[in-house]
């Protein structure tokens, strides 16, 4: 594995400088071929008398030079060593140059200049040595050419025949001018090439630092619990963290660059306030109603100039309920004692007006009209009675008398009964799902009174017809405990945003003739029964009430 590691870094590091051994071997190219294109030109328009033999050495060098640059792309593909390519390349190069020199007019020729080009591209991949080996080997190779010129050994191809007219001091002159110019560019190229090379180390050491630094601010960011998302002035969201994407029950990566408005509806009004810690509350997806505590602060660049905002928001959700839970049992409980002393107070005088009225009827021969009216009482009696039963199960649900409840025979039996209900129409459609098990323990007219109220208000939801939907699921919890699920869903006018917080209040209802009991003592009877009852709804499009209640071995 470690070695492995350290091939691919190996193969990370070389890869700039084969990139580079490739440009070499391009630029070579294109420069031949415009040396052929002089020479073509050359022989073309007749500007300059080269003779035959010296367009035919130029034809050979250029051609030379062709086919070692097709061999050189072979050979890097066999040879992976860059520095045996470049050493190969620096030193046929070197030879092409001094022919070239040759053929040109050697002491004379201007292509003498190419030799520091072979020295440069060798510093940049070999660094300094290379440039000094090659520097020498240039340094060699022009001073014995010009030596043997001058001694007469050799005689360069001219355009034109002409004595040899240098002295030995011009000789030598131009020998050591060149020499200690190959050495200087060899030295100078060196120290850029090592100075970018320092550069590079310092640049890719300050690019870890600042990778771990970055590293160290998200992991920070995304250690935090509390959700945190950056905006731009205009309010466009810039950034967040996981824990946002947790709360928010959804991926926000769709909503980078847009604006806060489109994932908190009319929030920008309350960043846009005064007030830099407020509460906002929030619809999810699924209909989840959720209370979010934001705190705004200005984000701001290095100068201190303000770029943005910062805010910071949790889950205030469970704190607010639980701040509700006490509230409503504080007045449960004050309903609790009056209620006692209601019930005793009324069912005594109801009791004794039912029997009386039912005597009455039966010893008297009532008209029709006398009949009505005697109707009219004993339902009114009933009406009375039926607050006063509902006042005893919102205040003290019964304890105990728990037996086995097949909760879908349940449900069945009130989908029948409710179809003979005053509400009732042909355009409501009742759809059921029901799991593989739905028997639990519990107080079976308690649980039947509180799925008869959901019932029966999703019912009267339904005035211009819809669906209502019945559904029961066995689910798991955060302490693996199976839960029944029973969800009764409707398509109707849904719950208005300011009515939420109130629904489960005693007394607080919309309906023009109702008590405001019905979700009330679903609540009761539900935490009488450990368990937990949750309403989501959105205006016009429907409301889903759910109840979760603890399954046991025993039960199922």
């Amino acid at each position: 594995m470690k070695e492995t590691i350290v091939e691919t870094f190996h193969d990370t590091a070389e890869r700039p400088l084969t990139n580079r051994l490739g440009w070499l071997m391009f630029f070579r190219v294109v420069i031949v071929s415009v040396l052929l294109g002089i020479s073509a030109y050359i022989q073309l328009k007749g500007t300059v008398s080269a003779s035959v033999t010296l367009q035919y050495f130029l034809y050979i060098i250029i051609a030379a030079t062709y086919i070692l640059s097709i061999l050189y792309v072979f050979m890097s593909r066999i040879v992976r060593s860059i520095a045996f390519n470049v050493y190969i390349q620096s030193v046929v190069d070197v030879l092409l140059i001094t022919a070239l020199v040759f053929v040109t007019g050697g002491i004379d020729s201007m292509y003498a200049t190419l030799y520091p080009m072979v020295i440069i591209y060798t510093v940049l991949f070999i660094e300094r040595r290379g440039g000094i080996l090659v520097a020498t080997l240039c340094s060699v190779l022009y001073g014995l050419l010009l030596e043997m010129e001058f001694f007469g050994f050799i005689s360069p191809i001219y355009t034109e025949v002409r004595p040899y007219a240098f002295s030995a001091g011009s000789v030598f002159s131009r020998i050591l001018a060149n020499v200690v110019s190959f050495y200087i560019i060899a030295f100078l190229a060196s120290f850029v090439v090592e100075q970018e090379k320092r550069m590079r180390a310092l640049l890719s050491e300050r690019e870890s630092a600042f990778d771990n630094l970055d590293l160290l601010h998200r992991s920070i960011i995304e250690s935090v619990n509390s959700g945190i998302i950056t905006t731009d002035l205009a309010g466009n969201i810039k950034s967040f963290n996981k824990a946002a994407e947790v709360i928010c029950s959804r991926s926000l990566g769709g909503y980078k660059d847009r604006p806060m408005n489109s994932l908190f509806p009319d929030i920008t009004e309350q960043m846009n306030g005064e007030v830099k810690n407020f509460e906002f509350t929030y619809m999810t997806e699924d209909w989840k109603r959720m209370i979010l505590g934001f705190s705004m602060h200005p984000l701001v660049d290095s100068s201190g100039s303000e770029i943005g905002r910062i805010l910071i928001f949790e889950d205030l959700t469970t704190i607010k309920e639980m701040e509700h839970e006490v509230e409503r049992n504080k007045r449960l409980a004050l309903i609790g004692e009056m209620t006692a002393v209601l019930a005793h107070e009324l069912r005594t005088p109801l009791a004794s007006i039912g029997g009386s009225v039912e005597l009455l009827k039966r010893d008297l021969r009532l008209d029709g009209t006398d009949r009505r009216l005697m109707d009219i009482i004993l339902r009114g009696k009933d009406q009375v009675e039926g607050l006063v039963r509902d006042f005893l199960l919102l205040a003290r649900p019964q304890e105990g008398n728990y037996t086995e409840i097949d909760i879908r025979e349940m449900l069945t039996n009130i989908v029948e009964s409710v179809q003979v209900n005053p509400d009732w129409h042909d355009d409501i459609t009742i759809t059921c799902s029901f799991a593989d098990s739905n028997t639990l323990r519990g107080n079976q007219l308690e649980i039947r009174q509180a799925l008869w109220n959901l019932v029966i208000n999703s019912i009267q939801a339904l005035h211009d017809g819809g669906t209502l939907s019945l559904k029961t699921e066995i689910i798991a919890d955060a302490r693996n405990r199976e839960l029944l699920e029973i969800s009764v869903t409707d398509t109707g006018c849904g719950i208005e945003e300011q009515h939420m917080d109130r629904i489960l209040e005693p007394f607080f209802t919309t309906k023009e003739m109702g008590t405001g009991l019905g979700l009330a003592i679903v609540n009761r009877i539900v935490k009488s029964h450990s368990g937990t009852f949750t309403v989501m709804s959105r205006p016009n499009e429907g409301t889903r009430c759910s109840i979760l209640l603890p399954l046991n071995e025993h039960g199922r």
